[in-house]
């Protein structure tokens, strides 16, 4: 079974930055993640959760709209780490943000994946 753990959440200023991680182990962690795809949803208070980022078993890599050229996601298979760099952040990225792993039909249909993290904390002031 494949378990994530993120970490790199915190509090910021509007306009600051931010890399969170999710380090990946058990399943098939010897090749990373096998064929799933990787991804990081965030939930803000009274919000429904919603997808940020994702990035597949090939490499290529799909954002929402919101943070196209903002973030990056990144994986490094090494460390078995999945990274999101979050640059020129504003409030409403303000969130609880989660990595996930499974085989979605849709990268940004979050009852895909069937891994999650325990999530990690992002708030940015104004």
């Amino acid at each position: 079974q494949v378990q994530l753990v993120e970490s790199g959440g915190g509090s910021v200023q509007a306009g600051g930055s931010l890399r969170l991680s999710c380090v990946i182990s058990g399943g098939n962690s010897g090749a990373a993640y096998g064929n799933y795809v990787l991804a990081w949803f965030r939930q803000g208070l009274g919000k429904e959760r919603e997808a940020v980022a994702a990035i597949r078993s090939s490499g290529s890599t799909l954002y929402t709209d919101s943070v196209k050229g903002r973030f990056t996601i990144s994986h490094d298979t090494a460390k078995k780490t999945l990274y999101l760099q979050m640059n020129s952040l504003k409030p409403e990225d303000t969130a609880m943000y989660y990595c996930a792993a499974g085989y979605p039909a849709a990268w940004d249909f979050s009852q895909g994946y069937h891994n999650w993290g325990q999530g990690t904390q992002v708030t940015v002031s104004s």
